[in-house]
């Protein structure tokens, strides 16, 4: 049977939130704020995971692989789970796992155990974000979708603003066990109120899920996600036998992960745009035939390769090129964070007032342009310098990621909501990948020339960050084009509730 309404699309959009809306959308936020606030404390605790679990460099390396590969398996079938299943049922079904799956690390007597718990926690991390979008696209009217967009744009920027240094002064009192032990009743007490509170949006469908569909989103997506994690080993200088052999061992693999990973993308695709004629695609690709969905998502592919390579090389090279402390590098990128989400409401009210280019045009400026001034940090850089470039391109950031996520899936048809959620986080999950792992590479590599060189340690690794940051400002330069064609969507909502 032909699937033409969503999990989640009422019959007659108000023009104003019931109560029973509000509060689904706020447990929503509290949710997905849990959720990525625990995705973004496992960098720090690796050192202490690899004493205290007597575990190489490599194995641990894994807690944060296995989840990255989790949520690219995950999200492209969150579309499908949100138009077959209810809103309710995909709550409480996320949360489950999430809860569960930090309970298992909390308790977990030694690496396996984590290893499992991390992945739990990642399959139910990866239904969050699109379940919270395409909840929001579904009940709020148009003409207010900015800043309701503005309330998610906290959620992604403290969430991880506040990971880092939360698991920091953790680790360094009660042990990396309690990165869990704290997440784990707030999980808890999100998922009993959900249970309790959220109730169905709308009527599911009864499409039969495509097992191959899925077989193949799992390979094409998590191949390419893994090849992407292996960059950085593939591309080592390895100065002893060992070290040349684990880097030719790294490249075999990014090769195979890369052609397997490609030829399961395609042919998942392929499928998709056959299943798609009848309504029964897992991944609905119509959402592309919208030019100004596709102009967006492509804008959100260069901006997220960008910023998470950016800010993923720059704790690096406040630790290791200055010679700061973990907390003083965390501290330094907390004000950047802290502006970017709280200026989201503000930005999404302009959006609804003023559209798109208002916001996005001026927004890719500062972004493109401040990316190109971090590529004159050297090892004199003062931390206060840094600190205040960070704050003004999360000013740029903040500019254009809440108008980019509510224009995308503003341009789509209210069936396609869930599809072009769950396109929107894979683009995210993926585009992030790559920038991290192309930049770091490119660190890596350059580090190691200038050292070869002769460069003192501070001017080798100041070289490496150079040319680390010159990547993301080529990179960001179509921005400044995609700004200027990407349009706000009509308020459709707002004529249907008129025309009733």
């Amino acid at each position: 049977m032909a699937a033409t309404d969503t999990a989640s699309t009422p019959t007659v959009r108000t023009a104003q939130l019931t109560s029973e809306q509000t509060r689904v959308i706020w447990l929503l936020l509290a949710a997905a704020f849990v959720a990525i606030l625990n995705e973004t404390t496992m960098g720090m605790a690796i050192p202490h995971l690899i004493t205290d679990l007597g575990i190489t460099a490599l194995a641990a390396q894994w807690l944060t692989t296995a989840f990255m590969l989790t949520m690219a398996v995950v999200i492209p079938i969150s579309g499908f789970l949100l138009q077959r299943f209810t809103t309710r049922q995909v709550f409480v079904t996320a949360m489950t796992l999430f809860s569960a799956g930090t309970l298992i690390a909390f308790l977990s007597p030694g690496f396996t155990m984590l290893l499992v718990a991390r992945v739990v926690q990642a399959s139910g991390t990866a239904i969050m974000m699109p379940l919270l979008m395409t909840t929001l696209m579904t009940v709020v009217p148009a003409h207010a979708r900015g800043r309701m967009m503005g309330r998610v744009s906290i959620v992604i920027a403290l969430a991880p603003a506040i990971g880092p240094t939360l698991s920091g002064l953790l680790l360094e009192t009660v042990g990396w066990r309690w990165i869990f032990g704290v997440v784990l009743p707030i999980a808890l007490v999100a998922l009993f109120a959900g249970a309790k509170w959220i109730h169905n949006l709308g009527e599911p469908t009864h499409a039969p899920i495509d097992i191959l569909s899925v077989v193949l989103s799992a390979f094409g997506f998590g191949g390419i996600v893994y090849g992407l994690s292996l960059i950085g080993g593939a591309s080592s200088h390895g100065g002893t036998e060992a070290e040349a052999a684990a880097a030719a061992a790294s490249t075999t693999m990014l090769v195979v992960s890369f052609v397997v990973g490609g030829i399961a993308l395609g042919l998942f695709l392929w499928r998709q745009v056959v299943l798609q004629r009848v309504d029964d695609a897992l991944l609905d690709l119509r959402v592309f035939r919208s030019a100004n969905f596709s102009l967006a998502v492509a804008q959100l592919t260069i901006m997220s390769a960008a910023f998470f390579g950016a800010i993923t090389v720059l704790p690096l090279y406040l630790q290791n090129v200055l010679g700061h402390p973990a907390i003083e590098a965390g501290l330094a990128v907390l004000p950047g964070s802290l502006v970017m989400g709280f200026a989201g409401p503000v930005i999404g009210r302009i959006y609804d007032a003023r559209g798109t280019r208002t916001l996005l045009i001026p927004g890719a400026i500062i972004t493109v342009g401040m990316l190109w001034y971090y590529t004159t940090f050297d090892e004199h850089t003062s931390i206060w310098l840094v600190a205040g470039a960070q704050t003004v391109l999360s000013l740029g950031l903040a500019l254009s990621f809440t108008p980019l996520f509510t224009a995308s899936l503003g341009s789509l048809e209210p069936r396609f909501y869930s599809y072009g959620s769950a396109v929107v986080g894979t683009v995210q999950q993926v585009a992030g990948a790559a920038g991290i792992a192309l930049m770091i590479t490119v660190m890596t590599s350059a580090t190691a020339d200038a050292a070869a060189s002769g460069a003192t340690e501070a001017a080798a690794g100041a070289a490496g960050t150079h040319a680390a940051f010159l990547v993301a400002a080529i990179v960001s330069l179509p921005l400044l084009v995609g700004a200027a064609l990407i349009r706000k969507p009509e308020d459709d909502g707002v004529a249907a509730v008129a025309a009733h």
